[in-house]
């Protein structure tokens, strides 16, 4: 069995620093079929999601998928992304985080109890993080591979 990969600790650290220090966790993913995420919110095949504790629920930030329940537009939704779809964890607040290569998955890996999404196609007009002032926030990361 080869070595696990540090990506998902290091989501899980960044996660509870941002909520130590007060700030709001995002999460950009790159989405593709293994991708379960509201279609409507997909830009340019990537969405940016609050992985807050006041933003979701049930929230479980696992070794391999990152899984929960959000509202989208007054709407409850099942989230499920796998590890290797994260491409940065950021605070929205200051853009301090960290990106990830994009890793591609493998299907066979996926649990049984995870349902698998369609593809899903960017839609224009869609929602992109915001500071108060609803100018997008740059994140400042450190890839790591």
């Amino acid at each position: 069995m080869g070595e696990t990969s540090t990506k998902p600790y290091m989501i899980r650290a960044l996660h509870e620093w941002c909520t130590d220090n007060g700030y709001t966790p995002y999460v950009t993913v790159h989405v593709d079929a293994h991708t379960l995420v509201p279609p409507a919110h997909v830009r340019d095949g990537q969405i940016t999601l609050n992985v807050g504790t006041l933003a979701t629920h049930s929230l479980v930030l696992g070794n391999e998928f990152i899984e929960f329940q959000a509202r989208f537009g007054g709407i409850t939704e099942n989230v499920s992304v796998p590890i290797g779809a994260v491409s940065a964890i950021y605070a929205r607040e200051t853009g301090t985080g960290m990106g990830f290569e994009v890793q591609p998955y493998e299907p066979g890996e996926r649990p049984a109890s995870v349902p698998v999404a369609e593809p899903v196609a960017s839609a224009p007009g869609a929602a992109s993080p915001t500071d108060g002032d609803d100018t997008p926030k740059r994140p400042r990361l450190t890839i790591v591979k």
